[in-house]
């Protein structure tokens, strides 16, 4: 089932929510599941970092958006948990966040 949003509602360096997806541009659209692989944050509400990874807004976990895999753990009084951050990147190599295609067409992205 395909679902869609105005592009303009995704400008540069911003997620937004799209059914189960987090929608973000970080200089190229990507749509990725909502659910942090951690304490299952809604990416939506995340931010794109300066290497253009999605990152939690609850405790600043990094995501590579091309392959779903947590890249950086989570932050915070959860970063002095030892093992934790690096458990949770594991997880994500079995299983990465679901991702989706998106289709530019005219004004508006289909997300599949």
């Amino acid at each position: 089932m395909s679902h869609s949003v105005p592009a303009a509602n995704v400008p540069k360096g911003t997620v937004t929510a799209v059914e189960q997806y987090a929608v973000g541009n970080n200089g190229e659209y990507f749509a990725v599941g909502r659910k942090c692989r951690h304490l299952r944050a809604d990416l939506a509400g995340g931010s794109i970092d300066p290497e253009g990874c999605l990152v939690c807004p609850w405790h600043g976990a990094k995501y590579d958006v091309n392959t779903g895999h947590m890249v950086g753990g989570p932050q915070g009084i959860f970063a002095k948990i030892p093992g934790l951050g690096a458990a949770f990147m594991a997880l994500t190599r079995v299983l990465p966040l679901k991702r989706g295609t998106i289709e530019k067409r005219g004004t508006s992205l289909y997300i599949d």
